[in-house]
């Protein structure tokens, strides 16, 4: 059974970096796709970062140029670096991975900006 687990959710001041963590288990084989989405109150999930197991990356238009998707292959984990984060990135953060048709999430794990 394939989980994903994120780390690394905190509260930060404007303008501060996090970085977050999702480790995946229960597959041997390489996700096509993984990638953060993230859901605030009140509001729609949205995309926030997506790679491809190629490396092509896609950022929504809120993040791009402050935030920075990566991942390791041989261990099917992604890390989302975030800096200069803003009031408006706060939401519960959600590990995404794709492996053929099947689509997989984690708990999310929450980030704060606030000062």
């Amino acid at each position: 059974q394939v989980q994903l687990v994120e780390s690394g959710g905190d509260l930060v001041q404007p303008g501060g970096s996090l970085r977050l963590s999702c480790a995946a288990s229960g597959t041997i084989f390489t996700f096509h796709a993984m990638g953060w989405y993230r859901q605030a109150p009140g509001k729609q999930r949205e995309l926030v970062a997506i790679i491809t197991s190629g490396g092509s990356t896609n950022y929504a238009d809120s993040v791009r140029g402050r935030f920075t998707i990566s991942r390791d292959n041989a261990k099917n984990n992604v890390y989302l670096q975030m800096n200069s984060l803003k009031p408006e990135d706060t939401a519960v953060y959600l590990c995404y991975a794709r492996l053929g048709t099947s689509s997989y999430w984690g708990q999310g794990t929450q980030v704060t900006v606030s000062s």
